[in-house]
């Protein structure tokens, strides 16, 4: 139980960053700290064994929970016989291959996603793999190719840097995280390059995709139209997940899906089928578990007879690289391309005591207003704890409060949150007090 996010996602992967940031300060940081140890080894096999505790520990934890709310569990495939009428097939070790069938009145489809793979990528799950491998490796690479330079691709490319993997990224786009503020991407690529001596290779498409020996080939045209070939021990593709719809027998009752799978939904989370509705990553929007539970939890209010509402544009993004990088709201990009009059503000954390009491002086805070009103319409931020801090920026938009609001509240000395105040004042007016 748990889905992408417990078993093969955000928490695996989180906890594979954590070991391996321990790692990495231990190396660089403990000596200017005062902090005198001998070489420090990496246990990869411990590693990886803590990785598959927390998970297990995770899924016990949602097993207990539907145990105490009274909620049946069927392990297995599921699929429509008609829209009043689901088939299982068991694929628990007790009574595998049993076939149940479920009569109900009303369905959510929350199967998730997996990995998208190009149709030329030689995907074997041992040298060309995706991040589902990539969580599970048997030994650190000497060498990395990573495909696609989003959040996946950033957080298990830093994970393997901090071990002392050589990785190079391969990025389509003009810069890394596309989807975020343009000023978050070249940030985190500096910082990459400084602590992690990561690669990048920008504006640069993969035509090729082959093994020699040993060794992962990859063949790619960049920017000027010249062929450029990387070769590695492995090829890690994240350029995208798609959505888990096959085998659904969706077409028994009359439900499409586009061409990334996904399935069609009204504004209420259901389907062209009445009765029948769809969350998480088979819908449209970001793929982020934390969408997925709001969408969820909307849809059981809806059953419930409540009339809930989503603001998607409320959903943060957050990438778990260290810095981490956090955002929500509308970046700058989207407001130039609206014709939106905003201003901005931001404040670098080497500004900020605490950040430098901590030596965590990389990123800034930038805070996007209207012009006019003052009133907040992004906050995006690269550096230490973002991923936390962003969730002042949620509820600074959900109650539609203004950059001065934020200025002039009271925060606690010394945090990194006075990051986002200094931001805040910067916004109206240029008064940030300490640059």
């Amino acid at each position: 139980l748990g889905g992408t996010c417990l078993n093969v996602g955000c928490i695996p992967s989180k906890a594979l960053l954590d070991s391996s940031e321990h790692f990495h300060a231990a190396q660089k940081d403990f000596k200017e700290h005062g902090i005198d140890i001998n070489a420090p080894k990496v246990n990869f096999e411990q590693m990886v064994e803590r990785k598959r505790g927390v998970v297990q520990k995770t899924c016990d934890g949602i097993a207990f929970l539907m145990k105490k709310n009274k909620i049946d569990v069927h392990q297995g495939v599921g699929s429509f016989i008609d829209k009043n009428n689901i088939k299982v097939i068991a694929t628990d070790s007790k009574e595998k291959g049993k076939e149940t069938k479920i009569e109900t009145d009303k369905v959510i489809i929350a199967t998730g996603s997996k990995p998208t793979i190009f149709p030329f990528f030689p995907y074997d799950k041992k040298r060309f793999i995706t991040s589902t491998e990539a969580l599970e490796l048997k030994e650190v690479p000497k060498k990395m190719i990573i495909i696609g330079g989003g959040v996946i691709g950033m957080e298990l490319g830093s994970v393997y840097a901090r071990l002392g993997t050589e990785v190079s990224v391969i990025e389509f786009m003009p810069s890394i995280l596309g989807s975020m503020d343009s000023t978050m991407g070249k940030e985190l690529e500096r910082v990459s390059k400084k602590n992690l001596k990561m690669k990048f290779f920008l504006q640069h498409k993969v035509e090729e995709a082959k093994q020699d020996g040993d060794e992962v080939v990859i063949k790619a045209i960049d920017k000027k139209g010249k062929e450029v070939e990387f070769r590695a021990d492995y090829c890690l593709l994240s350029v995208g997940r798609s959505a888990y719809t096959e085998g659904l027998g969706l077409e028994n009752i009359g439900i499409k899906t586009d061409d990334r799978g996904r399935v069609d939904v009204d504004d209420h989370l259901e389907t062209s089928v009445k009765g029948v509705y769809a969350v998480g990553d088979v819908v449209r929007g970001a793929m982020l578990a934390h969408k997925a539970e709001e969408e969820g939890t909307m849809v059981a209010e809806i059953m419930a007879g409540q009339k809930p509402h989503i603001n998607y544009l409320l959903i943060p993004g957050v990438v778990y690289t260290w810095p981490e990088v956090a955002s929500v709201g509308y970046t700058e990009e989207q407001l130039k391309e609206s014709g939106r009059k905003y201003k901005v503000g931001s404040f670098p954390f080497m500004a900020l005591g605490r950040a430098r009491a901590s030596m965590d002086t990389d990123g800034l805070v930038k805070v996007l207003a209207d012009e006019k009103t003052d009133e907040i319409l992004g906050m995006h931020i690269i550096g230490a704890r973002a991923a936390d801090m962003i969730a002042t920026g949620v509820t600074a938009m959900e109650f539609r409060a203004s950059a001065e609001d934020i200025a002039r509240q009271s925060h606690a000395h010394p945090t990194y949150m006075e990051a986002v105040k200094e931001a805040c004042l910067a916004a109206t007016g240029n008064r940030a007090m300490h640059i």
